[in-house]
Formats: C-alpha cells, structure tokens, sequence
C-alpha cells in the first residue's frame, strides 16, 4: 500500500529567474502545478533542487512559500542533510520552524563516515526534530553505502520512517521491505526502478519524471497495488525513454530544458550545473515524443 507520504512525491526542481534569483512565484506555481497533477508530496531542496548551490536561507524562503502554496493539497518534504552534522541538525530546526511534514537526510558525501559514523550521524539529526526522518541512499553521488544493517539499525528509531533507496540493488531492496518494521517505507529514488520496487512491495517513488507525467506514475503504482501487473509494466515500458531521458547528462539539466519544453518554464541551472546543449536539448525532446509528453 501507499506509504505515509502517498505513493508519488516529486522532487521539485528549483525555479530561478534568468538572473539565476530564486523565483518564489515559480516554486509556488510548480509545486501548486505537481500536486494537482499526480503527484501526494513535493520535495525541494533535494539534489533535483539544486540544493548545493542554495543558501540557508533561500532553502528557509523556499520551504515556506512551497508549504504555503501545498495547504490542503499535499505535503511538503525538504532536503536537510548535509555532510557535517551540526549543520544537518540547523537545517533540520529550520525545516520544522518553516513548515516541513518531513525532512529527508542524505548519506554524508565526500567526508564518507563509517556505518557506525552514519548511525550516530542520523541518530543525533533524528534526534534533533520531531518531524518524521527520510534517509535518501544514493551512494552515485555520495561515495557513500548505507548498507542494509546499519538501514534496519536505523530503521528502529522512533522518527526515522522510510528510506529513498537509489542502490539499483533490489536485492537488498527486497530484504528491507521484509525484515524492517511495518510502519518503515522504502521509496524507490529512481524513475526506472518504480516498477520493479513497487511490485516487490516498495511504498512509492521520489520522482522527477513526475514534473511530466505524475498521472502515469500514480496510476501505474495504483495498478500494481490493485493486481494488474500487466497493464502497470505497460505503463513503465511507455515511459521508459522519457525516465532514460531525464537523464542524459546531470540531473536537473535535462528536465530544466523538458519542463521549458513541455511549456512550464524553470529558469536555467545554477553554477557549477550549466543549460542543455543543443544535442542535449534533441535528446529530451525525442524522449519527450516517445513517451507521448508531446
């Protein structure tokens, strides 16, 4: 079934003006656009968000304009985890006093902690707050494995409620759904894997093909949670090329320039993340006719 946070949370990208200003009206129109079109939750100041690049308190001016927009539509979920935890533990405080439903931590980059560093590390954030703890494990960008003990270790604490899980290792995947308590929610954090993870008992996906195609998404996953397999892998076939095309260089290059194709203008990336070549461009746009989009 549905997870706490429903079954399609889309990590929003973040709107800036062409003078790379955040864009508070563009956040609010997007996030008002996506939970109206398929998606339970949104989720900003993620990586998808351009999170490296926003400062504390344009993370805080996000967050509140996102929540006032999300009254009575969905939920709102903000990235707070950084590699230094007293600055986790800040962001945190601060996504609480703003408004946040849940906060979602990423696995510590680049310093790459031990497993028993991590268990301290998201313990002592968890600690921090009394609003529910996503742990986002994507060890592509972060150098850095939560592996599945230390994930049902941390799984026990009271508000640490679900994991984003972009391992590609469904194995695992398998054994989480299975040996962690019945309230803990594993998110597929990739659009490809929706499918497989949903049918081995996943509560969702954290999507950025859900700035597109929430619809599809939400349906497929229904159909799954129903029993029509069949009818939901057709979904997941059709959108195949728009899930590789999101991602033919860094994510959010390309659905910056799919999202301006598709009419819904995000403004262009921040520094060190630079627009979509001319080749990039052609790329999402058969991606985007592939997958019906337009």
């Amino acid at each position: 079934m549905a997870g706490r946070f429903g079954s399609v949370i889309t990590a929003m990208a973040t709107p800036f003006r062409d003078d790379y200003v955040l864009d508070l009206d563009g956040a609010q129109s997007l996030a008002t656009w996506l939970l109206e079109n398929g998606s339970d939750a949104v989720f900003v100041a993620g990586s998808t968000g351009e999170s490296p690049t926003l400062t504390h308190k344009e993370k805080a001016d996000l967050l509140r304009a996102t929540v006032q927009a999300a009254k009575g539509k969905g939920k709102v979920i903000c990235g707070t985890g950084t590699y230094d935890t007293a600055d986790s533990i800040e962001l945190t405080k601060m996504a609480e006093k703003a408004g946040a439903d849940a906060v979602v931590l990423v696995t510590p980059y680049y310093n790459r902690p031990p497993q028993r560093g991590l268990i301290a590390h998201f313990t002592k954030v968890a600690e921090s707050t009394a609003l529910p703890v996503i742990l986002y494990n994507i060890p592509s960008r972060t150098a850095c494995l939560i592996e599945p003990e230390t994930l049902l270790r941390l799984a026990e604490v009271d508000n640490i409620v679900a994991v984003k899980d972009s391992t590609g290792d469904f194995q695992t995947a398998s054994r989480l759904i299975k040996e962690s308590p019945p309230d803990f929610d594993l998110y597929s954090g990739d659009d490809w894997a929706t499918f497989p993870l949903c049918c081995m008992g996943a509560a969702g996906i954290v999507s950025v093909a859900s700035h597109l195609v929430g619809d599809r998404i939400r349906e497929m996953i229904e159909l799954i949670q129903t029993g029509d397999v069949p009818s939901a892998r057709k979904i997941h076939d059709d959108l195949m090329p728009v899930f590789k095309g999101l991602f033919v260089t860094s994510n959010p290059i390309p659905l910056k320039v799919a999202l301006e194709i598709a009419g819904r203008p995000v403004g262009p990336p921040r520094l060190p993340l630079v627009p979509a070549t001319p080749e990039e461009r052609a790329k999402v746009e058969q991606a985007m006719r592939d997958a019906g989009v337009i």
